[in-house]
């Protein structure tokens, strides 16, 4: 467990920008993630009003590190006019990866140890590569150390179409190697142990995309979004691309389930979708924020990383969620909005069943009783990643770029941001609008 809040230097969010989200494949297929960086750099120190060369550090969450930028966040931050003296770094705490950067860059203003930072999350799954199988290495090297026309034919021959046969690395990444199951199979687990039906999943999906297409119409996406101009002919795409107006209740239901054809329950409507995009924000010491006559968004008061069952690493939130109430002495009941990941409609569900459970409470967090409730009408107010999409290095920043400015249209003092995270992990972070 990890955990900290901030005792020392006040870690102010000044602002920040996000990139449409985008299902994998759409019109930001060909854009790199780098340049989704790139873009909601350049947009968070434009909208803060912050001088490229007054920055200490930029820290950014990815997990499909692409190979031709071994650290995407440095190739992204001089891209965006950084100087080339400011340091910059990568973090890969999968689905959490944007989460994790927020609070790295926290920890460094929190600790004195830098004044201004740059941080967020960034991803495109479009650009998850497809991979050739390991045996095919042996015969390319051969053909590769050849010297002669008559060696390479010869190595050449040895190839078989098997070889070639592609390997997804998106499915090899979502296939957890410590319990052996796909993340889907996951939140079947959850869904069995919880007794979470189908329709219940689906209701929740549903709820997703009602709110997620509600808050569009409403304009509450505007402040947060920078339009990304992509495609041969720079087309402007200025708005998400995943939530659905005219989803039903009815064609939910027609959908099939993926991981457990006979008995499953997950689908591809009641998960998360497969997205491309990119969050960035400006985190700066509260002293110095005040100082330069800054408006600030709210503050970063506590974090925390919890571990369990990887078979159950839907049920993290709870986990982390407990420790930061631990460390702060406050109860669910303190908290006035939430923002749990959808990686699954089923995850979600468990952790509200979890939290609210006596027996788990105490047999998993080694609490007395329950954490409490958690109302259903402050949990993803604007939707979540069944709506908006799971872009998994961005999403984590995106959810606190998001909170914030729900926190602020709200007038509220307290929220909540926590992830599931592949292989057994969960964080949590709490926010505070004002010191």
């Amino acid at each position: 467990m990890v955990a900290w809040k901030t005792e020392k230097g006040k870690v102010a969010v000044i602002g920040g920008a996000r990139t449409p989200f985008v299902k994998a494949g759409g019109t930001l297929r060909h854009v790199p993630m780098t340049e989704l960086a790139r873009r909601v750099f350049e947009e968070t120190l434009y909208r803060c009003a912050w001088p490229a060369d007054r920055i200490d550090e930029v820290v950014l969450g990815n997990v499909v590190m692409p190979a031709d930028a071994a650290n995407p966040s440095r190739v992204a931050a001089v891209q965006a006019g950084i100087a080339r003296e400011v340091p910059a770094m990568t973090i890969q705490r999968n689905c959490a990866s944007g989460l994790e950067a927020v609070a790295e860059a926290a920890a460094h203003v929190r600790n004195e140890t830098a004044q201004v930072v740059l941080t967020g999350g960034a991803e495109s799954m479009s650009n998850v590569p497809l991979l050739l199988p390991m045996e095919t290495l042996e015969p390319m090297e051969r053909i590769m150390r050849a010297r002669t026309a008559g060696k390479r034919l010869a190595a050449l021959s040895k190839l078989r179409p098997r070889h070639f046969k592609p390997v997804p690395a998106l499915l090899q990444g979502l296939t957890d190697p410590l319990c052996g199951l796909i993340m889907g199979k996951t939140a079947e687990v959850l869904a069995q142990e919880f007794a979470i039906s189908r329709q219940e999943q689906d209701d929740w999906a549903l709820l997703s995309h009602q709110r997620a297409v509600a808050a569009e119409e409403d304009g509450r996406f505007n402040d947060q979004r920078v339009t990304v101009f992509a495609g041969p002919r720079f087309k402007p795409v200025p708005a998400d691309i995943g939530p659905r107006t005219e989803q039903s209740i009815e064609a939910l239901g027609r959908l099939q389930p993926i991981f457990d054809r006979r008995d499953g329950t997950v689908t591809v409507g009641n998960a998360c979708q497969v997205t491309d995009g990119a969050a960035a924000m400006l985190l700066a010491n509260g002293d110095l924020a005040r100082a330069q006559g800054l408006e600030v968004l709210g503050h970063v008061k506590a974090y925390a990383v919890a571990a369990l069952d990887p078979a159950h690493m839907g049920l993290g939130p709870v986990h982390a969620i407990d420790q930061v109430l631990r460390m702060t002495g406050m109860g669910l009941r303190d908290i006035d909005l939430f923002e749990i990941n959808e990686a699954f409609a089923a995850q979600v569900l468990a952790c509200l069943q979890a939290a609210a459970s006596d027996l788990y409470c105490r047999e998993h967090l080694g609490r007395d009783e329950a954490l409490g409730e958690i109302p259903t009408d402050t949990l993803n107010v604007n939707g979540g990643a069944i709506a908006l999409g799971h872009p998994v290095g961005a999403t984590g920043a995106r959810m606190v770029l998001a909170m914030l400015h729900e926190m602020r249209r709200c007038d509220v003092q307290y929220g909540l941001v926590a992830l599931c995270v592949a292989g057994g992990q969960g964080v949590a972070m709490l926010l505070e609008r004002s010191e």
